[in-house]
Parts: structure tokens; sequence; C-alpha cells
């Protein structure tokens, strides 16, 4: 199920699709149907390209959950998502390899700072079609070394695939009481499908948001059509991952979102 999951979702991605959507109209090219098509994918390409459509796509997870302007005066524990390292690259070069969510390593080094006697979990093995290759929680571990943060003071899970995954093995792993305030720190965009499967786990956490990439002001927007289909891309993802786990009961709200006071 993990591997058609994994299919299913690359096919679905936008910038698949218009791949997609291309091939077959040049395929059937000769019938109008086949020109439609080409026309569409040609149409959505040029709209893409003019207006901030992944910035439309991609704000309103982001602005789910709120940015912390005043951290709390105590934490139990911190919790970080994988997704930071490009396990094969890392694997390749043999040395720890960052990619765009970066972001969430260098907020739980300084978080870790902040609360020396709070618990520390990196959650993240590898969400590739092929396992058993590498996991991102071993690169994970020499960067967090390279950087000063004691090996003793982190407890790692290596095992997770999934988001769903990182919520249950580490729940499993640690036993967070029910009084505690364990902070969760992911990229701002995933922060919505994370909460509601750790809330499903039984873990209501504390959402910190990082990693943001869209702007309230859209003028200076990136002129690069891959850079913007990347975000598009992204959001897909998440949009089509909190639509799957809610249909597959991973998650009790379809959208989640912050919890009153």
């Amino acid at each position: 199920m993990f591997i058609i999951g994994k299919i299913l979702t690359m096919i679905m991605m936008p910038t698949a699709l218009l791949v997609e959507t291309l091939l077959f109209g040049l395929l059937l090219r000769r019938f109008l149907f086949g020109r439609a098509l080409t026309t569409l994918a040609a149409a959505a390409l040029a709209f893409c390209l003019i207006f901030p459509v992944d910035q439309w796509a991609i704000r309103p997870i982001e602005d789910r959950f709120p940015q912390i302007r005043t951290p709390p005066g105590h934490v139990d524990g911190i919790i970080v998502l994988g997704g930071s390292i490009d396990c094969l690259t890392s694997e390749d070069r043999q040395t720890p390899v960052t990619g765009a969510a970066g972001d969430r390593l260098t907020t739980f080094l300084a978080l870790a700072r902040r609360y020396p006697d709070a618990r520390l979990v990196f959650t993240g093995g590898s969400g590739d079609i092929e396992q058993g290759v590498t996991t991102e929680a071993k690169w994970v571990r020499l960067l967090f070394e390279s950087l000063g943060l004691p090996d003793d003071r982190v407890i790692y899970e290596n095992r997770s695939r999934t988001t769903r995954e990182n919520a249950t093995d580490s729940f499993a792993l640690v036993h967070p009481k029910p009084d505690e305030t364990w902070v969760l720190i992911t990229s701002a965009s995933h922060m919505p499908r994370s909460v509601g499967v750790f809330r499903k786990a039984g873990w209501h956490v504390l959402p910190w948001p990082v990693g943001y990439v869209s702007r309230d002001r859209l003028r200076g927007y990136s002129l690069s059509l891959g850079n913007r289909f990347a975000t598009l891309d992204w959001a897909a993802h998440e949009w089509i991952g909190m639509v799957a786990y809610r249909l597959r009961g991973w998650t009790n709200t379809l959208f989640p979102k912050p919890e009153k006071d």
C-alpha cells in the first residue's frame, strides 16, 4: 500500500498531470479531442506562468497554524519530523545533504539550546519507494553531532516512512504524558496534516511551523516556472495527503486547525 500511495501521488502532481495531458494530446492530435488536450495543457502552463497559482495553493495551508511569537516558559519535549535530508544523495556522497526543509533542523537545534532539559526526538526513516538503502535518522545524527548536539540528548526514531508513522512510532517510543508540553516542528505547509495524525495518535502537540515559502506581497514572485511548479506540487501533495489521510481514518478532520484554549 505504501508503494501504491507513492506512485498515485506522483502521477497526480500538477506537473505530472500537465505532461500527461500534453502527451495524450500529442498522441491523439489527429482527433479533435487530442488537439483540445494539447490546447488545455498549453493554456494551463501559460496560466501558471502569468499568475501566482503556487502561492494561492500553498498559502492557506501555511497559514492554518500561527507562528509562535512568544515561546512557552517550559517545554517537556521537542519533536522534529524528517524531510530535511536528501537520503540517497547523502548515502552516495557519504555526508549529510540537506534539502529545502532544512529550517526544521535549525529550529530544532535552536529550541534544544533554549530548553536544555527538554526531551528531544527526531523521527524519520526513509520515504523513498526503495526501502533499506539508508535512513534519514542516520544522517541527521551525524549532522547534529558535527554541530555540537550531544548524541545522548536525542532519541532517534528511524523506521517511519510516512507522516502517520512519524506520529505513531514516536508515540510508542517516548510515551508522552497527557499533561506534558511537546513542541512539534515541521514545515508550515506540512503542519496541518502532521497535527492531524499526532492528535489521532493521542498526542496533543504545540505546533511550531517553519520553512515558509508563500508571501503576503506577491510582487516580485519567482519568474522561474520550475520553482513555481515545485511549490505547486508540494501544495498539491499536502492537499491530496490530507484528503487521503481523512479517508483512511488517520485524522479526525479533513483540514486540522488550532485547538481553542
